[in-house]
């Protein structure tokens, strides 16, 4: 083991994490050159378009004699559970920075997640080929935000392959190789005859079944071994072991300290789950399994749907087959009035529902309508009895409700100096509050706030790109569950209350937020013989009114002369029909009506 050395790399969008992993794989040999194409390790043809990592990816690579383990992470915040489960397999981390643009806020986020776990931190410059490169000034950023010396940056180009030998030299002198004797005290590992091996990912082959990526901390697996797992329970065969390159390379056995996969010839990655433990041993039923990671929690929701009713089942199916590459979104099905049969799914955040939805009518060619994300609230009960929820159509009766705790976010945000003052006022009237603000050097600065999670989903990103002429980058990530003063708001249309349209707001929100739904709903709905009214309510307080007048007959029209009182009766009659049409009358909302609210705006 003293041969081997498992890494990561880790860097905010766009720094130039993947080319750098081209760049080894072309170094070591592990590719050959003929097989060499752009972001080799983003696999998906949606990561190439987008230029982002969504995947994590292993590969093993051969460099002076000895073993590289690379994995390739995610660098958006929305994929941090990737990044954490690189993380969790690895020795140390590469920390890529790009020399134009300097530290942002996915570089801190990704950085304090790696320390966290304890990892020998290397720090690289890339892009030094850039006109727009400023190598020095970056260097002393780091130095000054990271506590990093100048001296230990190496300075290198990606896409030029310059220092790219120093790099993988580093990775030699100073990640250590596998600590498992120390590790296996750590997990409390007594019996080294027994094999234990954590997944950090799983994907499904239509040939070979569920592929669970593992990391082997004790003992040894084989080829046609029977393994278990030991939080569902399920055993299994070993229908083939090997490594990446980044092929799948089939071999014979792993071995302590090895990153690597097997095939199991299970049907579904919920029965290989992340974090899970394979364990080869004398006494399953009582083997204590390996600290896994944190419980995947969805943070936003929002509803699927097929345009046409009749590709409901495709969108089903869709759904459980992509589950089976990205075990991190949930779903399940439920009902609107107005677009009948979906699901509603949850998500870690609105770039990993982008990303969901466009798998989705990409390669499974559906044509979807996705509702306005919504964050998951906590109800505490009259009781005490804490339930969750994750639209305002599922809060009890308030008479039952004690207490709404709704989600909030630590967010950071990285812009320079000149746009801070607009920034501080975004978050501020987001209903967040600012902890402190840092200075990067004298151009760029650090913004630390808290903000409510159900603020920072809609729209908040194209806001601060906006405020910033594109400069800022934000990171947020969970903190709690906080009591704040909550409500629900109804919306009635001809006195009828429609549960599509309620939402849950923050009670000094709730009249703007009314406003403009009536507003929104008055220019859709058709006009009828009768007034309609439309209004926004909390309990039976109204906060705001619109009124869609109605249609009006001339009944005097035919008229030609005699008394004005002939007039007036005929319009009195008219008014008293209108007053027993409206007391019995029905409103038909149009989809428009529904779609204009529940559908996020793009």
């Amino acid at each position: 083991m003293d041969k081997v050395r498992n890494f990561c790399i880790i860097a905010h969008i766009d720094h130039g994490k993947s080319t750098l992993a081209d760049r080894f794989l072309e170094i070591t040999h592990t590719v050959e050159m003929r097989d060499m194409k752009a972001q080799l390790l983003d696999t998906m043809d949606i990561e190439r378009e987008r230029g982002i990592t969504i995947k994590l990816q292993p590969v093993r690579m051969k460099w002076k004699g000895y073993e590289l383990n690379l994995i390739d992470t995610p660098g958006h915040v929305d994929f941090q559970y990737e990044v954490s489960r690189s993380l969790a397999a690895c020795e140390g981390a590469i920390l890529v920075i790009d020399a134009t643009q300097g530290i942002e806020a996915q570089t801190l986020s990704n950085l304090y997640l790696a320390l966290d776990y304890d990892l020998e931190i290397i720090p690289v410059l890339n892009k030094i080929d850039l006109p727009a490169a400023d190598p020095e000034r970056v260097a002393q950023e780091i130095e000054t935000a990271l506590g990093i010396p100048k001296d230990e940056i190496i300075q290198i180009s990606a896409k030029e392959g310059t220092n790219i030998d120093t790099v993988l030299d580093r990775v030699i002198e100073k990640i250590p190789p596998p600590h498992l004797a120390g590790l296996r005290k750590k997990l409390n590992i007594l019996d080294d005859s027994e094999t234990k091996a954590l997944i950090f990912d799983s994907v499904y082959d239509s040939y070979k079944g569920v592929l669970a990526f593992v990391r082997i901390v004790s003992g040894e697996l084989r080829k046609g071994q029977k393994v278990s797992f030991l939080k569902t329970k399920i055993e299994t065969e070993i229908l083939e072991i090997g490594y990446f390159t980044p092929a799948y390379k089939p071999s014979e056995s792993l071995s302590a300290g090895e990153v690597g996969y097997i095939a199991t010839g299970l049907k579904s990655t919920r029965e290989a789950r992340v974090g899970d433990t394979v364990y080869r041993g004398k006494d399953r039923m009582n083997a204590a399994p390996l600290p896994g990671y944190r419980t995947i929690t969805p943070m936003v929701f929002s509803g699927f749907f097929s345009t046409e009713g009749a590709d409901y089942p495709q969108l089903r199916d869709s759904l459980e087959k992509l589950s089976l590459s990205d075990s991190s979104f949930s779903f399940e099905p439920t009902n609107s009035i107005a677009l009948g049969n979906g699901f509603h799914c949850g998500f870690l955040g609105l770039l990993h529902m982008d990303i969901v939805q466009e798998r989705l009518e990409r390669e499974y060619d559906l044509d979807l309508i996705i509702t306005a994300p919504s964050v998951k609230y906590e109800i505490v009960l009259s009781n005490d009895e804490v339930v969750e929820i994750s639209s305002a159509a599922e809060l009890p009766d308030l008479s039952l409700v004690k207490a709404i705790r709704e989600p909030i976010s630590k967010l950071e945000i990285i812009t320079p100096k000149e746009y801070l003052g607009g920034l501080m006022e975004l978050v501020t009237k987001r209903r967040g509050s600012l902890k402190n603000i840092e200075f990067l050097n004298e151009q760029r600065v650090v913004i630390h706030a808290e903000i409510p999670m159900s603020n920072l989903v809609t729209n908040f990103f194209d806001r601060l790109k906006s405020i910033s002429s594109g400069y800022a980058s934000m990171s947020y990530e969970y903190s709690e569950m906080r009591e704040d003063v909550l409500v629900k708001m109804d919306i009635l249309v001809a006195g009828s209350v429609v549960p599509p349209f309620a939402q849950i707001l923050h009670r000094s929100e709730a009249q703007s937020a009314g406003t403009v739904v009536v507003k929104k709903l008055k220019e859709v709905i058709p006009r009828a013989q009768f007034p309609i009214a439309i209004q926004a309510a909390i309990g039976s307080r109204i906060i705001s009114r619109e009124t869609i007048p109605a249609y009006r007959k001339d009944v005097t029209g035919y008229l030609y002369g005699g008394d004005v009182s002939r007039k007036l009766k005929l319009l009195k009659k008219q008014k008293k029909g209108k007053k027993r049409m409206k007391a019995h009358g029905k409103v038909d909302l149009p989809q428009e009506a529904f779609l204009s609210i529940l559908k996020r705006d793009e």
